[in-house]
């Protein structure tokens, strides 16, 4: 599957996250489709679409978008509590929570239900793709990647591109230019067995790692750590104090 060849992408979960990533997508001109488990979780997302603080209409009130260009953006998301309706999908994004059992048994029905050269990429926080992968068909594993996103979604620019000895060159091309399309800063990373973390969460644990020894040794305070990396780095929050996220809203 080329990125030439990319008609339409589906989204195997909602909320802030898979939500986040149908938003960027549809702005870029994309037709999506998200798929959650119930009508409550499809409302939820729908919400963070549309009316939440990185939503499309916020975009509009802050000069981030055009009006004309949120409606349109709009026409293209779709919502469906059945998996059956990815089926015509070209590339999946699966952002569904963060099990590695559940993830694994979710692929291989979706392995099932796909066409033979749909993509399969995972957001995941972390897992090894490759584990992911484990039970989907031999011929769909040169089609899986991961393609992790940074929340909120709109907001943050980077894209994590994980690749397994497996992925096909035109799988990770393909899903390289569908994160670029969105403006996505990209980091390719390289699947390693037996780790948790790609890029963005491995190097933040190391740190965070030295930080508590810097507190436990009581070198500096937890409120003095945080205003070092927030006034030193310019990270908008420290390992400590008020953090967004998933859930907590930023």
């Amino acid at each position: 599957m080329k990125l030439e060849d990319v008609r339409k992408v589906g989204i195997l979960g909602g909320g802030v996250m898979g939500g986040g990533i149908a938003q960027i997508l549809a702005v870029s001109g994309m037709p999506v489709i998200v798929r959650d488990i119930n009508d409550e979780l499809i409302d939820a997302t729908r919400e963070a679409v549309f009316e939440s603080k990185w939503g499309l209409k916020r975009a509009v009130e802050i000069g981030k978008l055009s009006f004309d260009d949120a409606r349109a953006a709009i026409e293209l998301i779709a919502f469906t509590t059945e998996i059956e309706d990815l089926a015509d999908c070209d590339v999946i994004i699966e952002a569904i929570p963060e099990k590695l059992e559940l993830k694994q048994t979710v692929m291989a029905e979706l392995d099932g239900i796909l066409k033979p050269e749909a993509i399969i990429a995972s957001n995941t926080s972390g897992f090894v793709i490759a584990d992911i992968a484990r039970d989907v068909s031999d011929s769909r594993k040169a089609l899986f990647a991961g393609m992790h996103f940074s929340n909120p979604v709109p907001r943050m620019r980077m894209c994590e591109i994980v690749y397994t000895p497996e992925s096909s060159e035109e799988t990770i091309d393909t899903i390289r230019g569908l994160a670029e399309q969105t403006d996505r800063v990209i980091s390719m990373v390289k699947d390693a067995p037996e780790t948790y973390g790609f890029l963005l969460n491995r190097i933040f644990a190391a740190a965070k790692r030295e930080a508590d020894g810097i507190v436990a040794a009581g070198i500096a305070t937890e409120e003095d750590v945080d205003k070092a990396m927030v006034s030193g780095r310019n990270w908008p929050a420290g390992f400590y104090g008020s953090r967004g996220g998933i859930g907590k809203q930023w």
